[in-house]
């Protein structure tokens, strides 16, 4: 990941554009207003108007001295360009304004050189104000995701001390505090429900706006509404490491990166500073050494190049793309980490989907008991289920619960084992069991043993050291968006692949239920990332779905690696992208995205450079010719408009629907 900031980038207009978009509109309006009359006051509108002013020049002066005072912001800025060596926009924008200042000055206090420019350069910082308030209000549309997310979390919280209830800010909040939230307040902090039962509005995190039920036992999330019932809460992640402080750290992170296509406006803008600044040097010295032209002429076309190089429209061309789609990707429950990832994205040749919880729900149940040799059920069950107490996988959890609804008894264990991508195994009184894939029990018994190939689920077998005592089949239903994920894939010309740990059975079944591509059955985690790697050298550029933890290699391996947070798992270190949902259409989503921003980048970056490529020999009267030379003012306007027609370009990504 990129450690050079998006604020930080050669162009510190838009490390300008951290000021708020009024405080640019304010400068922009006063300007406006102080043009007004210096623009009266002009020899030759003035002449027009039939008004005439004895102490015209001093008039120009003073008020353009005022407006030159709000420029002052562009030569800060400038400075610390220079001081870091990165000439970019603001050095540009320093000498056309400053020269174009000084020049007027001198003209004002030596008659002979009759040539002052405060209408064009007033005119220049004018536009330049303006472009700012545009760059600072894209900015701002784009949602200032950090701000809107840091509005999920209520500023004070309940917090239980003893037999009391104090009202404390939510930032003094402390994992293992107990808080009370009641009906139509928010949580505070993620945390684990003591006592009380409500339904919870988790919609910012899941994107599910269905409120979910929920009571003693269960985890909540920061930010979520209590929509009716009191809840006592005991605090598991604050601040920071909660749900809501993650997301804040995944935008942050994505601030950090940056698009190819901006490194290369960025290149761009530096290249152009001296590229402006030596055509300006030249048309000064060719015009009035080669050609013979008036000094104050060759003046006017240097200063009319400076003004009209600045490269303003490609310093925005970008970033007004980039802080726009992190807020489109934020109010589309998507985070992503490394925005130089844009361009990868659009051209995916192979979806891969780890299928449990991306591909089915991952709400395993136990679908059927088969005894293989001498335990009861019950029996087989207690075994399966004390084994698993120590697990957190999905499946352990679900033989947990089927079991605990049947009241069957549950051994003690010593000894816990588990085995990564396998299984577990541990000691019940005395006697060592195992429970597992097919895997774990060839390890176990023998090379040659295979599961039932017709069995409609998940097989977990049970077995002690001797012979293997039966398996319990679960079933994971498929997700109803998966078959129409697959389908809108397809039809974008991208393949679809699944990984599963699951038997070739179970994997061919769901495959052919939603049509997929291609499938890999019985794949240990640390396997995963060998198939991805074989995908990108036989099929291209490779993105990869999973839960961010036992997929890390692969989603690492992967070209692009989209982690799925679902809740609580926001946190997902693995992955450039993070999903809050698990919705496998939201990878389609993000694909669309992806080619849409990249589609407003081109157009932007190639209208940029091609109105620089144009506009400088135009300015350094390479038409002349043909009579066709550009005024400093002239050359201004030009400058904004081509600024104006690259934010509104941006701009247009907020009415995108995904």
């Amino acid at each position: 990941m990129a450690h050079t900031t998006h604020h930080q980038h050669t162009n510190s207009a838009q490390g300008m554009s951290h000021g708020s978009a009024s405080q640019y509109l304010r400068r922009f309006w006063i300007v406006t207003f102080l043009l007004i009359p210096l623009v009266l006051v002009h020899p030759a509108v003035s002449e027009i108007i039939g008004i005439s002013f004895a102490l015209s020049k001093w008039v120009q002066f003073g008020i353009a001295t005022v407006i030159f005072g709000f420029a002052l912001v562009f030569f800060q800025h400038a400075w610390h360009e220079i001081k870091s060596r990165k000439y970019g926009m603001m050095t540009l924008v320093s000498l056309a304004v400053g020269s174009g200042y000084l020049f007027s000055v001198a003209s004002t206090f030596i008659p002979a050189l009759d040539a002052e420019f405060y209408i064009e350069i007033s005119t220049l910082v004018w536009v330049l104000l303006f472009g700012h308030y545009l760059e600072a209000k894209s900015s701002g549309a784009a949602g200032d995701a950090l701000s809107e997310v840091a509005k999920l979390l209520p500023k004070k919280a309940h917090k239980r001390e003893g037999a009391t209830t104090i009202d404390v800010d939510t930032t003094q909040l402390q994992e293992g505090d107990i808080v009370i939230v009641k009906p139509g307040e928010k949580i505070p902090a993620d945390g684990t429900i003591m006592k009380g039962a409500a339904h919870v509005d988790e919609s910012h995190v899941s994107g599910e706006s269905k409120p979910i039920g929920k009571k003693e036992g269960m985890g909540v999330v920061a930010g979520s509404i209590c929509l009716d019932g009191s809840l006592t809460i005991q605090l598991s992640r604050v601040g920071e490491h909660s749900t809501v402080g993650q997301i804040q750290k995944l935008i942050t992170e994505a601030g950090l990166t940056k698009p190819r296509s901006q490194r290369i406006a960025d290149k761009a803008s530096a290249v152009l500073t001296f590229v402006a600044g030596l055509t300006a040097l030249g048309t000064l010295l060719i015009w009035t050494f080669v050609i013979g032209e008036p000094f104050v002429f060759a003046v006017t076309l240097a200063i009319t190049v400076l003004v009209i190089a600045c490269p303003h429209a490609l310093g925005l061309a970008i970033p007004t793309v980039t802080t726009i789609t992190t807020s489109l990707a934020v109010k589309n429950g998507f985070f992503i980490k490394d925005l130089s990832k844009i361009e990868v994205l659009r051209k995916v040749d192979y979806v891969v989907f780890d299928k449990t919880g991306t591909l089915t729900k991952g709400e395993f149940g136990v679908t059927d008991v088969v005894l293989i040799d001498g335990q009861s059920k019950d029996e087989l069950l207690g075994i399966a289920a004390s084994l698993e107490q120590g697990s957190s996988h999905i499946i352990g959890q679900s033989i947990l619960t089927y079991v605990r609804a049947r009241k069957t008894t549950i051994s003690e264990i010593n000894d816990f084992k588990n085995i990564a991508g396998k299984g577990v195994a541990a000691t019940i009184g005395g006697k060592k069991y195992f429970a597992g894939n097919e895997g774990l029990m060839r390890e176990l018994n023998s090379p040659a043993f295979t599961a039932p190939v017709d069995a409609a689920g998940t097989l977990v077998f049970v077995a002690d050291t001797d012979r293997v005592l039966g398996y319990l089949v679960l079933s994971d239903a498929i997700k109803e968006t998966a078959k129409e994920a697959v389908q809108k894939l397809h039809d974008m010309g991208v393949k679809v692949a699944m990984l599963t740990g699951d038997n070739e059975h179970v994997a061919q079944a769901v495959s052919e239920t939603l049509g997929i591509d291609t499938y890999f059955a019985n794949v240990l985690p640390e396997d995963k990332y060998t198939h991805i790697k074989k995908l990108q050298e036989d099929e291209g550029v490779v993105l990869m779905v999973g839960d961010g933890v036992n997929d890390a290699p692969a989603l690492t391996q992967a070209d692009v690696g989209v982690a799925i947070g679902a809740g609580t798992d926001v946190a997902v270190e693995a992955g450039d992208v993070v999903l809050t949902n698990s919705d496998p259409l939201d990878i389609f989503r993000l694909i669309t995205l992806s080619k849409k921003v990249y589609r407003k980048m081109i157009q932007n970056l190639v209208w940029a450079l091609g109105y620089n490529i144009v506009a400088i020999p135009a300015a350094a009267g390479a038409f002349a010719a043909w009579g066709f030379f550009l005024r400093p003012e002239i050359g201004a306007l030009v400058m904004s408009l081509s600024t104006v027609i690259v934010v509104i370009n941006a701009m247009a990504l907020r009415n995108l629907r995904l």
